[in-house]
C-alpha cells in the first residue's frame, strides 16, 4: 500500500449519519477536520447540536419501539454483528488510513491493532449475545420467578480520540448485541472512521435508526446528549473532568444510567529481583510511549527499587530513541504525532513544570518535526520525581514518563495508591507471594504481574477511585446497556 498517495487521494464525508442517512448538520454549521501529522485540513464536518441530537434520538427511539433491532432474536442479531465485523477487515486499509489522517498515530497500529481489535470487539460481542442465559429464582413451588435481560433503550455514547474506533467498539458492541438504539457522539478531534463506521453498520445489515453518529463539540452534542430526557443510558471514555459532569447531567435529566471510563495515572513497580530485566524496561518504556503515550491506562509512573534504579534508566535512556517520532504514514514508524497543537502544548507544558519543579530530564522534552507543521513531540524521560510535583499527580496525556525510586515494599504501595486514579498498575518480581500481596494492595481495576498493557476482550476494564464506573470489555459490559426484571408468577397448583 502506497500510503502518502492513498492519503492525498482520499475524500471524506463529514456528514452525520441519521436514520440511516447521511446530513447536514440542521443549523449547516461545520467544523474542520485537520490531521496532526502535517496541519491539512481533511474535510469539514457536520458541526450537530441540539436539534440534530434531538433527531438522532428520536430515530433510535422509534427503531427501538417498533422492534425492527429489539424484537430480532439474539441469533439474527449476532449474523448481523459478525457481518458488521467483517465489514471492518473488508474496509481494513481505508479505515486505518482514516485513523492515522485524523489522529496521528503511525498507520503500522492503525491497521494491526485499532482495526482488528474494533473488528474483534464487534463480532465477540455479536457471537456472546445468544450464548446468555436468563434465570429462574429458587422460590418456593408456588411461585415461578424469572429473571430476564431486556435492552434498555437508546443508548448514548460518547468516545474520545485516541482510539476512535477501540474506544467506539467497546460500548457499541454490547449496547447494539442487547438489542439496544446508539447515538454516538465521537470527539470532535477524530470523528471519521464514527462516521464510517456506521455506514458499513447499514450495509452490514442493522437497521436505519438503530446506529446514529453525532459529530460535533462536548457543550454543543455531548451535553445535549447527556441531558436527554430520552435517553436511557449514556456510555463515556474521556476525562475525568468531562466525567464528572456527566455523571451530573445524568442526574439533572431523568436519572439515566451513566458509565464513565476516565483517567489515569497508573503506577509500575519494579523490584530488584524483577525477573527480567530487559522486558521490563521494554515494557515500561514502550507502553508509556506506544500512542504517543495518549492511552489512559499509560503506566506515566514508574517505581524503581533504589538498588537497580541506575541499570534500569541507563538501559531505558537507551531505548528512548527507537520512539522518536516520525512520518505516521510511514509503516515503519512506531512513534506519530499528537492529536493536535492543543494537546502537544498541554504535554510541552507539563514538561516545563517537570523541569521547573527540580526533576532530572533525562531524554527528550522537546516538539520535534517543526518543519512538517504537524504536532510532535520526543518521548520524555523524567528521574527523581517528587509526589507532589505535576508530572507525577497528573493525567498528561502525552509521552513523559515520571520515574521515582524505592526501598521499602510497604512505602511503595502506599505511593502508588496516592492518587485520584486506580485505572492499571504493575508489579515486577519473581517473588510469588510478594506479586499476591502487592496485587491486592494496589487500588486499581487492572493488575499486571511481569508485564504491561497485555490485554483480552474476555476481560473487564476499568477502574477504581476517579478512573470511572463500570467496566469496558467482557460479559460485565452487558450489565450497564440490559435492565434486569424479575416477573413473579403464582402458581396455584392442582395436586
Amino acid at each position: 500500500m502506497n500510503t502518502p498517495n492513498i492519503s492525498q487521494q482520499m475524500q471524506f464525508d463529514g456528514r452525520a449519519l441519521i436514520d440511516g442517512h447521511r446530513r447536514e448538520a440542521q443549523g449547516g454549521a461545520t467544523f474542520s477536520c485537520i490531521s496532526p501529522i502535517d496541519g491539512r485540513v481533511l474535510t469539514e464536518v457536520a458541526r450537530c447540536q441540539l436539534a440534530d441530537i434531538d433527531a438522532a434520538v428520536a430515530s433510535g427511539r422509534a427503531a427501538f419501539e417498533d422492534k425492527r433491532w429489539s424484537g430480532l432474536a439474539p441469533a439474527a442479531r449476532k449474523r448481523v454483528m459478525i457481518k458488521f465485523a467483517d465489514q471492518l477487515l473488508a474496509h481494513a486499509d481505508e479505515l486505518a488510513m482514516m485513523e492515522t489522517l485524523d489522529m496521528g498515530k503511525p498507520i503500522k497500529y492503525s491497521r494491526a491493532v485499532d482495526v482488528n481489535s474494533a473488528a474483534n470487539c464487534i463480532r465477540w460481542y455479536g457471537e456472546a449475545v445468544d450464548k446468555i442465559y436468563d434465570e429462574i429464582a429458587p422460590t418456593a413451588s408456588t411461585a415461578l420467578a424469572l429473571i430476564t435481560r431486556e435492552p434498555m433503550g437508546v443508548v448514548g455514547v460518547i468516545v474520545p480520540w485516541n482510539y476512535p474506533m477501540i474506544m467506539a467498539a467497546w460500548k457499541i458492541a454490547p449496547a447494539l448485541a442487547a438489542g439496544n438504539s446508539v447515538v454516538l457522539k465521537p470527539s470532535e478531534k477524530s470523528p471519521l472512521t464514527a462516521l464510517r463506521l456506521a455506514e458499513l453498520a447499514l450495509e452490514a445489515g442493522i437497521p436505519p435508526g438503530v446506529f446514529n453518529v453525532v459529530p460535533g463539540y462536548g457543550p454543543e452534542a455531548g451535553s445535549p446528549l447527556a441531558l436527554h430526557m430520552d435517553v436511557d443510558c449514556i456510555g463515556f471514555t474521556g476525562s475525568t473532568r468531562v466525567g464528572k459532569q456527566i455523571h451530573v447531567m445524568a442526574g439533572q435529566s431523568n436519572l439515566k444510567r451513566a458509565w464513565t471510563e476516565l483517567g489515569g495515572k497508573s503506577p509500575n513497580i519494579v523490584f530488584a529481583d524483577c525477573p527480567d530485566l530487559d522486558k521490563a524496561v521494554e515494557a515500561a518504556v514502550g507502553s508509556i510511549f506506544f500512542n504517543q503515550g495518549e492511552s489512559c491506562n499509560a503506566p506515566s509512573r514508574l517505581f524503581v527499587e533504589a538498588s537497580i534504579q541506575e541499570q534500569f534508566l541507563e538501559r531505558a535512556v537507551a531505548l528512548a530513541p527507537q520512539y522518536l517520532p516520525a512520518n505516521p504514514l510511514d509503516p515503519a514508524t512506531i512513534m506519530g504525532a499528537i492529536v493536535d497543537k492543543t494537546q502537544m502544548d498541554t504535554v510541552l507544558r507539563y514538561v516545563e513544570s517537570g523541569k521547573t519543579e527540580g526533576a532530572s530530564l533525562l531524554y527528550g522534552g522537546e516538539q520535534a518535526l517543526t518543519q512538517t507543521g504537524g504536532c510532535y513531540v520526543q518521548p520524555t524521560i523524567f528521574a527523581g520525581v517528587q509526589p507532589q510535583m505535576k508530572i507525577c499527580c497528573e493525567e498528561i496525556f502525552g509521552p513523559v514518563l515520571s520515574v521515582m525510586s524505592f526501598t521499602d515494599a510497604a512505602e511503595v504501595v502506599r505511593q502508588a495508591n496516592a492518587s485520584v486514579y486506580g485505572l492499571q498498575a504493575a508489579v515486577w518480581t519473581r517473588d510469588i507471594n510478594k506479586a499476591h500481596g502487592i496485587a491486592r494492595a494496589l487500588r486499581a481495576g487492572t493488575v499486571h504481574v511481569n508485564s504491561y498493557d497485555e490485554d483480552d476482550i474476555t476481560v473487564p476494564f476499568g477502574g477504581f477511585k476517579q478512573s470511572g464506573v463500570g467496566r469496558d470489555k467482557s460479559l460485565h459490559a452487558f450489565d450497564k446497556y440490559t435492565e434486569t426484571k424479575t416477573t413473579w408468577i403464582r402458581i396455584d397448583s392442582p395436586v
